[in-house]
């Protein structure tokens, strides 16, 4: 990745951008399917929904601005400026589009609705979470509790939801609530993609005769770097290089012509990986 294209994808127009994208798709979701369909969500948007749907007072938008007020006041003073700024630019953009998009998506289908509103309620959130911020609420807390008390997000976040579908069992029809956690469900599965959709790489073991000339191989003709791990066979008791890799998607299949080209009896193993980070491939991102 060359450093234009660093500057432009780490620098402040692009993460503003994904932030302002993020706040337009959860609140198509929001207001297109679940408030016509009396859903919630997890999290504060989750909260925010089934505050309207109890009080019949303010909006979506408006309770969550309100639930995020002690939450920022907080993130203030032990999250890190960007991060901060960020959220809350995220925060402010996403109440913006719940107060002015009230576009109706027609489906009449309960169980479908859950899947759209999960699927474009995940969509935000994975590209909100590609830039350096977020759209406030829970994942500010998640934050705050890791950096402190060492309390993984996602537990924070299961808590938090398990308490707020207590209530919702409370207040609203069974149905609507086991829809809800439908959507939840697809919701996480959407986010986890299109966090992985940028950096999901390919690690490759290569057990070869010819480790030395199949990495120089892997130099010139994939332009990736390679590392040799020294192991030994159980039944020969031979010494071996083996070859280690990462490649993208593209380059996996011309990786593979390489090695079996050079060694037809080459023994390969090809493993997913969720984030690289290093020169060539990701940076890390620091909140």
């Amino acid at each position: 990745m060359t450093a234009l294209v660093r500057k432009i994808v780490y620098g402040h127009v692009w993460c503003l951008s994904l932030l302002t994208l993020a706040g337009l798709i959860i609140a198509l979701g929001i207001n297109g399917i679940a408030i016509h369909h009396e859903f919630i969500a997890g999290g504060f948007s989750g909260l925010s929904l089934l505050l309207y749907y109890i009080t019949g007072s303010m909006s979506p938008g408006i309770w969550m601005l309100v639930l995020n007020i002690p939450v920022f006041a907080a993130g203030l003073l032990l999250v890190s400026r960007r991060f901060f700024f960020y959220s809350l630019y995220g925060l402010l953009v996403t109440a913006f589009f719940l107060e002015t998009v009230h576009l109706e998506l027609p489906i009449t289908d309960p169980f479908l609705a859950a899947l759209t509103y999960g699927i474009l309620l995940g969509a935000g959130m994975g590209i909100s979470l590609r830039s350096f911020g977020s759209t406030g609420g829970l994942d500010i807390i998640g934050v705050i509790l890791f950096q402190k008390f060492n309390i993984r997000i996602g537990q924070s976040g299961f808590f938090f939801n398990l308490i707020l579908f207590g209530f919702g069992f409370m207040f609203l029809e069974t149905d609507l609530v086991l829809y809800s956690l439908t959507s939840v469900f697809v919701t996480a599965l959407v986010a986890d993609y299109f966090m992985a959709m940028f950096n999901q790489r390919k690690m490759v073991l290569i057990i070869t005769e010819f480790p030395e000339s199949m990495s120089r191989l892997i130099g010139q003709q994939v332009q990736r770097g390679s590392t040799y791990l020294y192991g030994r066979g159980t039944y020969s008791g031979e010494r071996k290089k083996i070859v280690l890799t990462v490649v993208n998607n593209f380059q996996l299949k011309r990786l593979e012509e390489i090695i079996f080209t050079k060694d037809p009896n080459a023994f390969v193993i090809i493993e997913n990986t969720f984030n690289v980070l290093g020169k060539g491939f990701s940076k890390r991102m620091v909140f």
